[in-house]
């Protein structure tokens, strides 16, 4: 099979920002937070979970609350909550949203199907909007590391391009969620200063260069790619798509994250814990 689920940034739909008003006046038919969805076929769902996996996990988070590359929170969409039977996510898979950065994406219709059962089996597990599945008791504090030791480590291995009295200062406080704050840097991102917010935005954008076969160069924010194809948004607000056959056309990703995913096989269990412990007293 040749499909690589994959709900872009910016796809997948309207989201809610007011949970009480939306929870009390959600569409007529559609599912609310609190409320048990009938159950999907576990076969479907598993099927869905790994096409999601594979293709929509950067963009849309593994939680399904949005990724590295800006996907929407889709555990506050209307669209997706509103979804009985693909009949909502389909064809935003399928057909794209013009306008808004998603391309339609060539897949087959059951694997669209799929994926909208692992969508709705996770929004089934909610217990209010927006809000992860429920564990049950409240977790633990993950603030178990050495804070002098990670800010050592700290000054060894991010001083060249970090600062704690520049980009980092104040970051507890800005996220106050220890758990959210591990996640942020271990990925490479963070919330700036609303002063520094556009550009930092700016950086953190993938782009994409394509040399076709006969010498045109096509370049722009990366959509999508993977082994069979390559999307790009161009300046100007197009939208361009390859076909990839090997290494034909050539393409160079430019992700101004890679630093940070290239230490991730390098960080053990105790740099991780010992970094975060050293962040949560830069309020």
């Amino acid at each position: 099979m040749r499909t690589l689920g994959f709900l872009a940034a910016a796809g997948l739909a309207l989201t809610l920002w007011d949970v009480p008003r939306a929870c009390a006046q959600s569409r007529s038919g559609g599912f609310v937070p609190g409320q048990k969805r009938e159950a999907e076929d576990p076969a479907q769902i598993d099927r869905g979970k790994k096409i999601y996996g594979i293709g929509c996990r950067s963009c849309h988070g593994a939680d399904l609350r949005g990724g590295d590359m800006g996907g929407p929170n889709l555990l506050r969409s209307q669209l997706s909550l509103s979804d009985k039977n693909g009949e909502n996510i389909i064809p935003v898979i399928l057909n794209g949203r013009p306008g808004t950065g998603m391309p339609p994406i060539p897949m087959p219709q059951e694997d669209a199907k799929a994926v909208a059962a692992y969508v709705r089996s996770v929004l089934g597990t909610i217990g209010r909007q927006g809000m992860p599945p429920s564990i049950g008791k409240e977790a633990p504090s993950i603030v178990v590391g050495n804070a002098k030791e990670g800010q050592a480590y700290f000054g060894a291995n991010c001083a060249g391009c970090h600062s704690a009295t520049g980009d980092l200062k104040g970051i507890a406080t800005r996220i106050k969620d220890a758990k959210a704050l591990q996640n942020t840097w271990v990925a490479g991102g963070g919330r700036e200063r609303r002063g520094a917010a556009a550009a930092a935005s700016k950086r953190r954008i993938v782009t994409v260069s394509v040399t076709l076969p006969d010498g045109r160069k096509e370049q722009g924010r990366l959509v999508r790619i993977d082994d069979f194809l390559v999307s790009l948004e161009r300046e100007d607000g197009s939208f361009a798509s390859f076909r990839r056959d090997g290494d034909s056309p050539q393409v160079e990703v430019h992700d101004p994250l890679q630093p940070h995913r290239d230490m991730l096989s390098r960080y053990s269990d105790k740099d991780v814990h010992d970094v975060t412990a050293y962040l949560v007293t830069l309020k």
